[in-house]
C-alpha cells in the first residue's frame, strides 16, 4: 500500500514549488532537480543541466537511426525546465510534459510560451501511474527525480510499456536503496520519506527486475552519488535546528521537506542511499 495518496504529493508541490524556484539552488534556471558535478562540468549552470544533457546525448542517438522527429515525454515535469532545455539543444524533437502540480502546469505553460517553443513542446496536468488517453508513443521518456514518488512502481512501468515504442528508451533518474543496517539508518530515511513525499524506494535490483517484468531490457545503471553536493553547510543547519526542537514532527509540516532534504543529505553521505541514472531499452513484443 502506498504511503502517500496521489493527493498528498500533489499538495507537496503545489505548497513547495514556489519556494523551491525562490530558493533552491537551481531556481535561478527554473530547474528543481540536483546538482550533478560530473566529468568536464566547471560550472554551476552545466551542473543543474548535467543530467539533461546525459538524456540529449541518448535522444541524438537515436535521431542518429531516424529521419522522423523524435518525441520526448518527461514523466513528472516540475515547471518545464529540462523539456524546454533539451527543445532548444535538439531542434527535431518534440516534447510532452506530464505532472501532477496544477501549479506547476501553469508555470511550465508560461515558460514554454516565453522560450518560443509553444509548437514543439506541452505540459499537461495527469497522473503518470495513468496517462491520459491519446499520448503519442515516446522514442524516450524520462524521468528526473519524480519515479520515488509514485504509489505503484509496477504501474509505473505497466504505464511506461504502453508509452514506450518498441526500441525506445526509458531514462530514470533517482534515489534508490543502498544496503542499510539499524536503526540510525531506519529513521533517516523515514525522516526523508515523510518529508518529501516518498512511496517508491527501491535498491537497484528490484528496479531492474520490475523494468524486465514490464518489457525493458536493462542497459546501464551509472551511480552520480559522489558527484553531488552532500552536507552542506544549509543541511548542518537545519540538523543542529531540528535536533535542538527534538525534531516536533517538522518533517510532516510547512518546513517538511527541508527535514527531508537533510535527511536525504545523511543518507547519501552515509551510503544508505544512492543516486543513480537507469537507462533502460523497450523490447519488441
Amino acid at each position: 500500500m502506498a504511503r502517500f495518496e496521489i493527493a498528498d504529493v500533489r499538495r507537496y508541490y503545489d505548497r513547495h514549488t514556489r519556494a523551491f524556484l525562490r530558493l533552491g539552488q537551481g531556481g535561478g534556471a527554473g530547474v528543481i532537480h540536483r546538482a550533478v558535478w560530473g566529468p568536464g562540468v566547471t560550472t554551476r549552470e552545466q551542473a543543474f543541466h548535467y543530467v539533461d544533457d546525459l538524456i540529449a546525448d541518448r535522444a541524438r542517438s537515436l535521431a542518429a537511426a531516424s529521419s522522423a522527429p523524435l518525441h520526448l515525454v518527461d514523466l513528472g515535469c516540475g515547471v518545464g525546465a529540462t523539456l524546454c532545455y533539451l527543445a532548444e539543444h535538439l531542434p527535431n524533437v518534440r516534447g510532452r510534459g506530464v505532472t501532477l502540480s496544477p501549479l506547476q502546469a501553469r508555470i511550465a505553460a508560461g515558460r514554454i510560451r516565453g522560450a518560443g517553443l509553444a509548437g514543439r513542446v506541452t505540459c499537461v496536468e495527469a497522473d503518470y501511474t495513468n496517462l491520459p488517453a491519446g499520448l503519442a508513443p515516446a522514442d524516450l521518456a524520462y524521468a528526473i527525480e519524480s519515479f520515488v514518488h509514485g504509489p505503484s512502481p509496477a504501474r509505473f512501468f505497466a504505464e511506461c510499456r504502453r508509452l514506450v515504442r518498441p526500441g525506445g528508451l526509458l531514462v530514470l533518474v533517482d534515489d534508490f536503496r543502498r544496503s542499510t543496517a539499524g536503526p540510525e539508518a531506519s529513521r533517516a530515511i523515514d525522516r526523508f520519506c515523510r518529508g518529501w513525499r516518498i512511496n517508491t524506494l527501491l535498491d537497484p535490483n528490484e528496479l531492474r527486475a520490475l523494468a524486465q517484468e514490464a518489457g525493458f531490457a536493462h542497459e546501464s545503471t551509472t551511480d552520480l552519488t559522489s558527484m553531488l553536493e552532500i552536507r552542506r553547510v544549509r543541511d548542518r543547519a537545519i540538523d543542529a535546528l531540528a535536533a535542538l526542537l527534538g525534531w516536533l514532527r517538522m518533517d510532516e509540516g510547512r518546513f517538511g521537506y527541508l527535514v527531508g532534504g537533510s535527511a536525504l543529505q545523511q543518507c547519501l553521505a552515509r551510503g544508505w542511499i544512492g543516486y543513480d541514472v537507469t537507462v533502460l531499452r523497450r523490447v519488441s513484443s
